[in-house]
């Protein structure tokens, strides 16, 4: 065997490593920020809600929940963890959590995606991402050039919190890169740790 043949197959073979590695091992999230650290009170933030009233993080208090950052609808992967939660949110709400989506899109827009997925999601908008830059989960030029006219340049990273009815943060991952999101399955392990 030629030394040029020897190494075009182990540069194949670094290539398939590393892209396996890629997928598989290096699919865990970032660490969360700082303001949500497991073990942690989830801080206070003020939200809009569909029907334009306003909401408040402290309201959550009583019972589990699980509030999940979204990007918007423009984006395939946010589009994709809402449609897998689908399958799930009867599994959820059994628990006895709220299940919450913040994100920073249009009202309408917002309507449309609980309306295609046809569960009763509760939408908070953060339009402003006021919510995002108080708690550190700006993607600044995160949105593609394409959509930057409707929905500006900067949105939030997605990230995924389980909190107890204490509003003790349980679980908190933020993406690693934009497609990462955590699978049901793990939230509804950790709703299910709660008891």
């Amino acid at each position: 065997m030629s030394i040029g043949l020897l190494v075009a197959i182990l540069a194949v073979i670094a290539l398939i490593g590393g892209a396996w590695w890629f997928v598989h091992l290096n699919v865990r999230g970032r660490p969360a920020p700082l303001k949500l650290q497991v073990g942690d009170a989830l801080p206070a933030f003020g939200a809009e809600t569909e029907s334009g009233g306003s909401v408040n993080s402290s309201d959550l208090r009583g019972q589990p929940a699980v509030i999940l950052f979204v990007r918007g609808s423009w984006c395939p992967f946010c589009n994709r963890q809402v449609a897998d939660l689908t399958s799930h949110y009867k599994e959820i709400t059994d628990r006895g959590a709220r299940l919450i989506f913040v994100t920073p899109k249009p009202l309408d827009t917002t309507r449309r995606v609980a309306e295609m997925f046809d569960v009763k999601f509760e939408f908070w908008l953060d339009p402003d991402l006021a919510i995002a830059r108080q708690l550190d989960l700006v993607h600044s030029a995160g949105v593609p050039g394409k959509h930057q006219e409707t929905f500006g340049h900067d949105t939030v990273w997605p990230t995924a919190l389980v909190c107890d009815a204490e509003g003790i943060i349980r679980y908190a991952s933020q993406s690693k890169r934009i497609m990462d999101r955590p699978d049901p399955r793990t939230l509804l392990d950790c709703l299910s740790e709660l008891g």
